[in-house]
């Protein structure tokens, strides 16, 4: 083999081999979920979940980093919140909060406000009481709100937040769950910027039917 053909192998073969490496590491940037959990993403979409607390200072300073790649989030991928619940006090309830406030559709207009009465006013919220108040600032009536609140539906949505937050094998918030397989946590992303980037190229991976 002459030299210039050798050359123009290895210049084909280089992009391949560079193009092949993971620019992150299962175990160091992010973590494997064992067993993977189902996914409920639409088809032809990869879901991304955010599970978090409203009472989380962490939660609430990566609010506008994740408002900010929604602005440029790939179709493909489809983004959904779920309150984490590790026992049944203020966690519980603000969950039961997050799930009658999407019952009631008015999730859109009330999350924001209620991370910043939460961490700007000190207003905890952690009644029904205090609930059905804060929902009537927005316009919605307090039978409604109680009647969400304490309903069945989501009840059950409550216990299964209980439940997948178990099953991910999460301690702290926020953390962002792929597909139901992988987990992203601030402290092995290093940043809030981090943590949404390792989790749109596992997403887009899962996508491309990498495992």
């Amino acid at each position: 083999m002459n030299f210039k053909r050798f050359l123009l192998i290895l210049s084909t073969f280089l992009p391949l081999v560079a193009g092949a490496a993971e620019p992150f590491t299962e175990g160091v940037h992010y973590a494997r979920i064992e067993p993977a959990q189902p996914s409920d993403a639409a088809p032809g979409k990869v879901q991304i979940t955010e599970l978090f607390w409203y009472g989380c200072p962490h939660c609430y300073e990566m609010e506008p980093t994740i408002q900010a790649w929604l602005q440029k989030k790939p179709d493909t991928i489809e983004f959904t919140r779920m309150p984490a619940v590790f026992r049944t006090n203020l966690w519980h309830v603000h969950a039961k909060a997050f799930y009658a406030a999407e019952a009631l559709g008015v999730l859109d207009r009330v999350h924001n406000d209620f991370f910043t009465a939460i961490h700007d006013r000190r207003q905890m919220h952690g009644t029904e009481d205090q609930l059905a108040r804060f929902f009537a600032d927005r316009g919605v009536p307090a039978v409604d709100f109680r009647a969400a609140f304490n309903s069945f539906a989501v009840e059950t949505k409550v216990n299964r937040s209980m439940a997948l937050s178990k099953a991910y094998g999460i301690t702290g918030v926020p953390v962002l769950v792929v597909a139901g397989k992988y987990r992203v946590e601030g402290d092995m992303a290093g940043s809030y910027e981090n943590m949404i980037r390792i989790a749109e190229y596992l997403a887009l991976r899962e996508g491309r039917g990498a495992r």
